[in-house]
C-alpha cells in the first residue's frame, strides 16, 4: 500500500482562496482522493472566508472529499477585539476545525511530514 501524499496549504489572505482551492482540486484530480491527505490552515484575514465566501460551495465539496479545513483561534479573537468582522466559533461551518494557533498547527503538520504550500 502506498503512503498518502501529505499536503498542508497555508492561506492567510482572502485573495488567495481561489488559487488554494484550485490547487487542491487539481491535486486531487492528479493523484486521486485515496492517495491524498490534505489540510488547509487559515489565519489572518483569510479566516473570514469561512463565515461568508463565494468559495463556500467548493470548500464544502472538498471537505466531503476528505480535505480538512482549520481556522486560527488567535485570529478569530483578534478580529473580534479589533471590532472587525467578529466570527464566533459556533458560526463557522461544521467542516472547519478551530486550532489554538495557526502557526503552531503549521509547524506541527510540517513535523508530521506534510509538504508546505502557500498559494
Amino acid at each position: 500500500m502506498t503512503e498518502k501524499m501529505r499536503v498542508l496549504l497555508h492561506v492567510s489572505d482572502n485573495q488567495r482562496w481561489s488559487m488554494a482551492l484550485g490547487n487542491i482540486t487539481n491535486f486531487l484530480k492528479d493523484v486521486g482522493q485515496d492517495n491524498a491527505d490534505i489540510v488547509i490552515v487559515a489565519n489572518g484575514p483569510a479566516v473570514s472566508s469561512y463565515a461568508s465566501s463565494d468559495h463556500m460551495e467548493t470548500m464544502e465539496l472538498l471537505a466531503d472529499r476528505g480535505v480538512r479545513f482549520k481556522a486560527c483561534r488567535n485570529t478569530l479573537k483578534k478580529l473580534c477585539a479589533e471590532g472587525a468582522v467578529c466570527i464566533t466559533e459556533d458560526a463557522l461551518p461544521a467542516f472547519v476545525e478551530v486550532v489554538p494557533a495557526g502557526i503552531s498547527e503549521i509547524v506541527r503538520k510540517q513535523r508530521e511530514g506534510y509538504v508546505y504550500v502557500k498559494p
